[in-house]
């Protein structure tokens, strides 16, 4: 196969990507960042708060959800089951270890629940936009127009509906089109959670800040789609944490500084009665260790940005 003569002069070739949202680099080539009190690792707790619409016209449309033959209840009522049983028993673990944590949340899921949004608030966790439900999907081929009115939707009932404010946003399946970067910070976003490329904070050029949630982490990952048990699931935080708590001392190309876990949560995945309990014990663990910062996503850009 010959390749066009312009091949290699491609205009937009660069380092990294080929794109102009943000500068590229390595972890290793930036300046360490330090954490409160002196900790390694800050750990992210992101907790998902889904609706799913059951209505006419075929079945949902969030990537990898809802697959068996419209409508389909077995697993619309596995996804309620969060809402009504799951979450809660994630509130009692967080309070018991005494950490706080960031809910994504649909805004769907802030209307019809207000007794858990307010249980949310009250125990000084963080709400991050979740778009509408879980239909609310972004794609490329969506017209620039409807995104701008579907991210405006989203954050508008969601502060009307919990009285906050978000400064932060998770798109549906961290799904993303050409545009949504720089609609994000036209509706005044602080920062997203889609681009997984890091396991710090980095800048993009509209001024957005991209706060990591790796899906390699995520409940739904390991335990949901690889079957891995709740116990193993707790296991490989445990091993994330000690390999990034060493990372942070400086080895060679590791250079050292703060690093960050990010854990991100289902309510109905893992606040069943089975698995629960492997995550209480994780966050006790955690809890107990000196060189662990819990915190919120606004609290660890914002302790980020004060650094750069």
């Amino acid at each position: 196969m010959n390749l066009p003569a312009n091949y290699t002069t491609y205009p937009h070739r660069h380092e990294g990507y080929d794109h102009d949202l943000y500068e590229w680099s390595n972890l290793h080539t930036r300046a360490p960042v330090s954490w409160p009190g002196g900790a390694k690792v800050a750990v992210w707790l992101c907790v998902s708060l889904e609706w799913f619409p059951i209505k006419p016209g075929g079945p949902f449309k969030a990537p990898g959800h809802m697959v068996t033959p419209y409508p389909d209840y077995r697993h619309y009522t596995v996804r309620d089951y969060g809402s009504r049983v799951g979450v809660w028993r994630m509130l009692d673990a967080f309070r018991a270890a005494g950490v706080t944590a960031s809910f994504a949340t649909n805004a769907a899921i802030a209307e019809r629940y207000p007794e858990l949004i307010e249980a949310v608030l009250a125990e000084g966790h963080e709400i991050i936009a979740h778009s509408t439900d879980m239909n609310g999907t972004i794609t490329s081929d969506l017209p620039l127009d409807e995104e701008r009115a579907l991210i405006a939707d989203s954050l508008t009932r969601l502060e009307a509906a919990s009285g906050v404010k978000p400064s932060g946003w998770l798109s549906i399946a961290r799904s993303q089109s050409f545009h949504t970067a720089d609609l994000l910070a036209e509706h005044g976003i602080t920062y997203m959670c889609d681009w997984v490329n890091d396991e710090l904070p980095y800048r993009f050029n509209n001024g957005v800040v991209n706060l990591p949630l790796n899906t390699e982490l995520s409940d739904r990952m390991i335990v949901a789609t690889q079957q891995h048990s709740a116990e193993g699931w707790a296991q490989m935080m445990r091993d994330a944490f000690d390999w990034l708590a060493a990372e942070a001392s400086g080895t060679g190309y590791t250079q050292g500084g703060g690093r960050m876990l990010p854990i991100h949560l289902t309510p109905y995945i893992m606040g069943l009665p089975y698995r629960i309990g492997a995550l209480e014990e994780l966050l006790a663990d955690f809890a107990a260790r000196e060189d662990a910062w819990f915190a919120t996503g606004a609290q660890i850009v914002a302790e980020w940005e004060a650094q750069q």
